[in-house]
């Protein structure tokens, strides 16, 4: 049971629903179903129609990192379930752990940050990506060496999305864990905590 009251389209106000029309349009095709058996938003749209000057922003701002970036999608995916485990922020990682799959990162990898478990990578950009994403995470700053493989690999341009991504993610775990966002029903949570 989420924290947060769930919202329908019925109830909503104008700038609200004109919010949960444009995540509709945005990712309605995306995989995964966005509503709930009520008919509420999932995951962190439904806090974003709770206040829809930031959650149109976010919205915006999500769209723009997974799809309208230099960082290839698999590589997002990547950085994105790294976050998800990370804070063990359920919702994200059962919504992103597909995606990863689907955009050809191996399901070993996955399964390694389920566990908690440092993957080990067949592709060494994959593996790049994970290193810079955790390091910002864990150690609050990029050590030099793995700075520089990054760059390499994503250039200027690419390491400041990547920055923008691993944010934003982290954001969005804390909306999911603050509110405690259920995952869809039948879904078994991954950790304890």
């Amino acid at each position: 049971m989420t924290r947060l009251r769930t919202l329908t389209r019925s109830e909503l106000s104008d700038e609200q629903a004109e919010l949960w029309d444009g995540i509709n349009d945005s990712r309605g095709g995306g995989g995964l179903d966005l509503l709930d058996e009520h008919g509420g938003l999932v995951g962190p749209f439904n806090a974003f129609v709770h206040s829809p000057k930031i959650g149109k922003r976010l919205s915006s701002l999500g769209g723009l990192l997974r799809f309208r970036t230099s960082v290839e999608r698999r590589l997002s995916e990547v950085a994105i379930c790294t976050v998800g485990a990370h804070w063990h922020s359920e919702f994200e990682f059962w919504a992103h752990a597909p995606m990863a799959l689907d955009n050809g990162v191996s399901p070993l990898v996955i399964d390694a940050l389920r566990e908690g478990r440092r993957p080990q990578f067949d592709r060494d950009d994959e593996r790049i990506v994970h290193a810079v994403t955790s390091q910002l995470l864990n150690d609050r700053r990029v050590d030099a060496h793995t700075f520089a493989e990054g760059e390499q690999l994503l250039g200027e341009t690419g390491m400041v999305e990547l920055a923008a991504l691993v944010g934003y993610y982290c954001l969005i775990s804390m909306v999911l864990n603050l509110f405690e966002v259920p995952l869809a029903p039948g879904e078994a949570p991954i950790w304890s905590d």
